[in-house]
């Protein structure tokens, strides 16, 4: 299992390419969730998510060990984190997405050089693609997040949020295939364990929730349905999972509505755009889902990577808008 020191050795080794991002703050946002509520902005982030810091953390790697091409799957932020590391360390990458991938994302991959495949709808397709990719042309496989490398590479995070919110008391963060959460699971919980760390799915996309009920890995058809499109997995990974398993307090689910909602609220009152799996953590505090308690409250901004041409059909009216 990733330990504190492989997050702590990951952070030194990506820090020259990754930014320690911003906390923001809304008066408005903390009045309606009655606690102190802090977003750690990863959509500031290079190539707009958290995922460039494991993605650099696995690549730099593979640098080291004369790999001369990489492979990924991605429904768009893994991949954009994956082209843009192995383009500035002259690795040529091909990246695996969904057919219905978010066309922004896969404009910014090409920007990065990176070499786009469509492959089916779920990451249980593409993944095998990518894989097969890989040993075709004898290179690498970079998982988005069933990897020691791409865990304490995305625990980071966890470290950044201990230095910037003194005393914080709750962390909320999306889950996916579980890298993000179990790095930051790592990072905060060996660190200070007193610190509650809850995660968020969506109500499309409980695979995680599934699959900590019954006690093992329990894959869910469907979660392509839902629009927080960073998070579509039909299930959490094999490494992922035992660090939830020990450490998470907490998991919540959030409608579609709950976190259109949430999304469209960041925007007006924030002028923070958001992706939807960004927005899942906001949502749990907006709509209760959490007991915060006049809490100081962390919600993990995962990304920010939008299709405008989307982007209406994923908002909504707020309260207070004209």
């Amino acid at each position: 299992m990733v330990q504190l020191e492989d997050v702590l050795r990951a952070r030194g080794r990506i820090v020259d390419s990754v930014k320690t991002t911003p906390i923001l703050k809304s008066r408005q946002l903390s009045k309606r969730c009655e606690a102190q509520i802090f977003l750690k902005s990863e959509h500031l982030q290079t190539t707009g998510s958290f995922k460039i810091r494991g993605a650099t953390n696995r690549v730099i790697q593979a640098k080291k060990e004369g790999v001369k091409f990489v492979a990924a799957a991605s429904s768009g932020n893994h991949g954009q984190a994956v082209a843009y590391i192995a383009n500035n360390l002259e690795i040529p990458a091909t990246i695996v997405v969904p057919t219905d991938a978010n066309e922004s994302k896969v404009n910014a991959i090409k920007e990065y050089r990176g070499s786009v495949e469509y492959c089916g709808t779920t990451s249980a397709e593409r993944i095998p693609r990518a894989k097969e990719l890989a040993e075709e042309l004898d290179g690498m496989f970079i998982p988005p997040y069933d990897h020691p490398d791409i865990i304490a590479g995305q625990g980071t995070v966890g470290l950044e949020i201990l230095e910037q919110v003194e005393d914080v008391d709750t962390v909320i963060v999306p889950i996916g295939g579980g890298g993000l959460m179990s790095g930051t699971l790592i990072a905060i919980k060996e660190k200070n364990p007193n610190v509650r760390v809850i995660g968020v799915e969506p109500e499309l996309g409980y695979d995680t929730k599934l699959s900590l009920e019954r006690g093992e890995i329990t894959p869910v058809e469907g979660t392509h349905l839902t629009i927080a499109d960073g998070i579509r997995t039909t299930q959490p990974g094999t490494l992922t999972f035992p660090i939830l398993q020990k450490y998470l307090d907490e998991l919540v689910l959030v409608t579609e509505d709950e976190i259109r909602y949430a999304m469209s609220f960041v925007m007006e009152r924030m002028k923070q755009l958001i992706e939807p799996s960004s927005a899942t953590t906001v949502a749990a505090a907006m709509f209760d889902k959490v007991n915060l308690n006049h809490e100081k409250v962390v919600c993990v901004i995962s990304g920010g990577n939008v299709d405008l041409q989307k982007l209406s059909e994923l908002l909504v009216k707020t309260e207070g808008s004209n």
